[in-house]
C-alpha cells in the first residue's frame, strides 16, 4: 500500500515538473517555445564595423569607423587630466547610490559649460537638470518626457543625423518626421531646404539640432547662419532640443562649440540640451551626461526636474558615481581644468591636421575630384562622399573598414595611414 502511494505520488511530481501549454495569442505553445518567434536583431551599422576589423587578419588594415579619439599612433587615450582625477579618487570609500537625479556638484559644473559661467538661467534656477548615462541616456529620457507631457507631438530630425537618435526616438513611441541638412553635391549644408522645412513645420513643433560638430556630416552652419535660424524657430514658436556630444572636441573651445546655444538662449528660446563626456574627456566606457531643460522660472524646474526623475527611476534607477566624480574632480579644480582645455585642444588640433594632410595627400595623386570639404567640415567624422560600392571595395581589396554611407572617423587617421588610405580612395574613385 504504502509502495503504491510512493509510486502515484512520484507520477504527480514528474507531471508538475512536465512542460505545459499556455494559451497566448489564441494558440497552445509549450514553455520550450517561448521565445522560436525571436529573430537575430540587424547588426548596428556603426558597431558592426568594428567587429569586421577585429575579425580580418590583414597586417594592413584600417579602422576609420569607430566614434572613438585615438592618438597618432592609433591606440586609446587616457587624458593626463583623467589620470590625475583618478589618483585622487585612489582613496574614497564612498560606494553609496547616488540620488535619482545624480550628482548634484557634477550637475552644476556641466551646466556652466553648455550655459555660461555666469549664466543668469543658473542664478535663477530656471534650469531642471539631471545626471544622465551619457548623451544617448539624455536623449531617450528627454523624447521619453516629451511623449509623456506633449502626447501628439513629434520631433523634427535632421536628414543625415546619428542613425542611434532614430531608435531613440522610435522606442519612445515619439513619431519622427525629417528635415534636409546635407547637400550631396556641395558636401555642405543645404542652409534654404533646412530654412524652408523649418518654415512649413506646424508652429510649436520639436527639433533635434546638433551642437556642433554634426554626426555625420562634419557640417555645422555658420554663426550668422545659426542666428537666422534661431530668429525663424521664435517666429514659428518651435522647441529645440539641442544634442552636444562634441563640444571642444570640435574646434577645441568648448566655449565657441557652445555658440549655437548661446545664440539661442540670447534670443530668449526655452531649450533643452544633451551633454556628454565620452568625447572631449574620453569617458567613454564612464557613461557620463546630463539632460537639461530651461524653464520659465525655478518653480517650473523644480516640477521638471521631479518628472525627469521619475521617468529615471524605472529605468536605471540613478545613474553610476565613478564618471561623474571624475568630471566633478577636473572641473572644479582650475589647474585640472585648465591641462583639460589643453589636452582637448590637442585633440581637435590632431584631427583638424589630419584632415588636412588627406585632403593634400589625395590632391598630389591626382584626383580629379574635389575634396576641400575634409577641411571643411568639422570635428570627429568627415563625410567623405563615398558611394556604399565604393566603401564596399576599400574593405574588400584594401581592409579598410567605414560606414557604409562613406563616414570616415578622423581619429583613427594618423600619419602613419594617411598616405595608405589616401591612395584607396584615390583608387576606388578616379574613374567616377
Amino acid at each position: 500500500m504504502a509502495m503504491a502511494m510512493m509510486i502515484r505520488n512520484a507520477a504527480a511530481s514528474r507531471r508538475a515538473m512536465t512542460p505545459i501549454s499556455g494559451d497566448f495569442g489564441g494558440g497552445l505553445r509549450s514553455m520550450s517555445s517561448w521565445w522560436k518567434s525571436v529573430e537575430p536583431a540587424p547588426k548596428d551599422p556603426i558597431l558592426g564595423v568594428t567587429e569586421a576589423f577585429l575579425a580580418d587578419p590583414s597586417p594592413d588594415k584600417v579602422n576609420v569607423g569607430v566614434g572613438a579619439y585615438r592618438d597618432d599612433n592609433g591606440k586609446p587615450v587616457v587624458l593626463d587630466c583623467v589620470r590625475e582625477a583618478e589618483r585622487r579618487l585612489a582613496g574614497s570609500t564612498f560606494m553609496e547610490y547616488l540620488p535619482m537625479g545624480g550628482s548634484a556638484k557634477m550637475v552644476d559644473l556641466t551646466l556652466k559649460l553648455a550655459y555660461g559661467d555666469d549664466s543668469e538661467f543658473i542664478k535663477d534656477k530656471r534650469i531642471a537638470a539631471i545626471q544622465t548615462l551619457s548623451g544617448t541616456g539624455a536623449c531617450r529620457l528627454f523624447a521619453d518626457f516629451q511623449k509623456r507631457f506633449c502626447p501628439g507631438s513629434q520631433i523634427y530630425i535632421p536628414v543625415p543625423t546619428w542613425s542611434n537618435h532614430h531608435n531613440i526616438w522610435r522606442d519612445a513611441e515619439v513619431p519622427q518626421k525629417t528635415y534636409h541638412y546635407y547637400h550631396p553635391e556641395t558636401k555642405g549644408l543645404d542652409f534654404s531646404a533646412l530654412m524652408d522645412d523649418v518654415k512649413n513645420a506646424p508652429d510649436g513643433s520639436f527639433f533635434l539640432l546638433h551642437a556642433c560638430a554634426h554626426n555625420p556630416t562634419g557640417v555645422d552652419p555658420t554663426e550668422e547662419q545659426w542666428r537666422e535660424i534661431s530668429q525663424l524657430f521664435k517666429a514659428k514658436g518651435h522647441f529645440a532640443f539641442f544634442d552636444m556630444a562634441y563640444q571642444g572636441f570640435a574646434s577645441g573651445d568648448p566655449a565657441r562649440d557652445a555658440k549655437s546655444i548661446r545664440i539661442f538662449l540670447e534670443d530668449g528660446h526655452h531649450i533643452g540640451i544633451s551633454q556628454s563626456y565620452a568625447k572631449n574627456m574620453g569617458l567613454y566606457g564612464q557613461r557620463v551626461g546630463c539632460l537639461s531643460v530651461l524653464c520659465e522660472d525655478a518653480k517650473q524646474a523644480v516640477s521638471v526636474k521631479s518628472q525627469l526623475q521619475q521617468l529615471a527611476r524605472p529605468m536605471y534607477s540613478n545613474p553610476p558615481l565613478h564618471g561623474a566624480q571624475l568630471v566633478s574632480t577636473i572641473l572644479e579644480d582650475p589647474e585640472l581644468k585648465s591641462l583639460w582645455l589643453k589636452e582637448v585642444k590637442v585633440m581637435a588640433d590632431r584631427i583638424i591636421g589630419m584632415r588636412t594632410t588627406l585632403r593634400e595627400s589625395l590632391e598630389k595623386l591626382g584626383s580629379p575630384l574635389s575634396w576641400e570639404h575634409v577641411t571643411k567640415q568639422i570635428g570627429m567624422f568627415c563625410y567623405s562622399g563615398l558611394t556604399p560600392e565604393q566603401v564596399d571595395r576599400l574593405t574588400s581589396e584594401y581592409h579598410i573598414y567605414m560606414t557604409r554611407n562613406g563616414r570616415i572617423s578622423m581619429a583613427g587617421v594618423t600619419t602613419g595611414n594617411v598616405g595608405y588610405l589616401a591612395n584607396a580612395i584615390h583608387e576606388v574613385t578616379k574613374s567616377s
